[in-house]
């Protein structure tokens, strides 16, 4: 750490004649003397605004002393990449930076190499046992989503005692995309809690804590007589920064015919 600051310092005292040695001592002090991160703060804190954590913390270190100008610490688009699976006939596009993760139980899984909650993968029904004609074999939006969030709890069951899951269904919709084809979007919103003691005797003794509070978001198509579904998940709070991202890897997904 130290090492860091004396590179850090040099780079802009060079840069920067006016950064005075007051300014040097008294910025080397209080990031030599600064206490290590517990990891589980470490790994919150990935889920604040990851994108312009950088730039806030640089900012907070220099911006106050030096006027800097015209530097970008933090990527603030960060682009998409596109996935086409010919073989079983669907696309989509994702973000750059996410990673692929092999062995996950789904057809395709990606996630973000920093914030693990928030991920994508795309599930397909049986060739075998499926004959869907459309996305309206489910039912209206209403009713797919209400057999997707049954999904989604079925998954999550856990015997472990003391847990408890809440659940909701934020919004359903529906679009004709431009391939012509229907598809069904659903969002759900699903809190896990444990109790912080579940061997406890006493009902008092049994506190409840929430575990994780996620945003599930789902693309619904049907195309070769399967049915496609696309599934985001993120951290609530992750959500509020990363909506704008997310909402365009969703309407990105589409179901394509697979020529024999």
């Amino acid at each position: 750490m130290a090492r860091l600051v004396d590179v850090v310092v040099h780079h802009h005292q060079n840069k920067h004649p006016s950064f005075s040695s007051s300014h040097l001592s008294s910025l080397s002090l209080s990031l030599t003397n600064a206490s290590p991160i517990p990891t589980q703060l470490q790994t919150k804190a990935f889920a604040v605004p990851r994108r312009n954590a950088m730039a806030l913390i640089l900012s907070g270190c220099f911006f106050s002393e030096v006027g800097l100008h015209n530097v970008a610490f933090a990527e603030q688009y960060i682009g998409f990449r596109e996935y086409i699976d010919s073989f079983d006939g669907y696309s989509f596009k994702y973000p750059q930076n996410w990673i692929q993760v092999r062995g996950a139980g789904a057809d395709i899984f990606f996630r973000d190499p920093y914030v693990l909650d928030e991920n994508l993968s795309v599930e397909l029904s049986s060739p075998s046992s499926s004959k869907y004609k459309s996305v309206e074999d489910l039912g209206p939006p209403e009713e797919a989503a209400k057999k997707v969030l049954k999904q989604y709890l079925t998954e999550f069951m856990s015997t472990r005692l003391g847990v408890r899951r809440e659940s909701n269904i934020l919004s359903t919709s529906s679009k004709t995309a431009e391939d012509g084809k229907l598809y069904y979007q659903v969002e759900v919103n699903i809190k896990s809690y444990a109790n912080n003691n579940e061997l406890a005797v006493m009902p008092q003794d049994r506190i409840p804590r929430l575990e994780w509070n996620r945003r599930y978001l789902s693309v619904l198509g049907v195309e070769n007589n399967r049915l496609y579904e696309l599934r985001l998940q993120t951290p609530e709070n992750v959500f509020e920064e990363a909506e704008i991202d997310l909402r365009q890897v969703l309407d990105s997904f589409r179901v394509n015919k697979v020529v024999a």
